[in-house]
């Protein structure tokens, strides 16, 4: 039996949302998270890109449990792209950043849709 891929989507906003087949947008239900004594990175206005430092990229990462390169594996990316955001030799920018917030909002739910194969 094959599962079927759900396409979801980052709104500017910070709300997740699942596209559907005829190209509407239905609220994506995230599971509330542990409390696990996290910092939630602040409400940003959608015309501005939030900030991200080198301790946001840290923190999301620490919070999964994984080592840098089991992080980099995980998301696609090389272990060098983790180290320099870690590091503040760089900075995610577009798709990285919005991969990096739903992983600190839903870990989850973002391991779970990178890790189904393309078919």
């Amino acid at each position: 039996m094959q599962e079927a891929l759900m396409r979801v989507r980052l709104k500017a906003d910070g709300r997740l949302v699942e596209i559907l087949a005829d190209g509407s947008e239905a609220a994506l239900k995230v599971p509330p998270a542990e409390a696990d004594n996290r910092i939630l990175a602040p409400s940003i206005a959608p015309d501005r890109p939030p900030q991200v430092d080198a301790g946001y990229a840290r923190r999301v990462r620490s919070q999964t449990r994984l080592t840098q390169a089991e992080f980099a594996s995980r998301i696609g990316v090389p272990i060098e792209t983790v180290r320099n955001w870690e590091q503040g030799k760089r900075q995610p920018r577009g798709p990285a950043r919005a991969l990096l917030k739903l992983l600190d909002e839903a870990p989850e739910v973002a391991f779970q849709v990178l890790g189904r194969k393309l078919s």
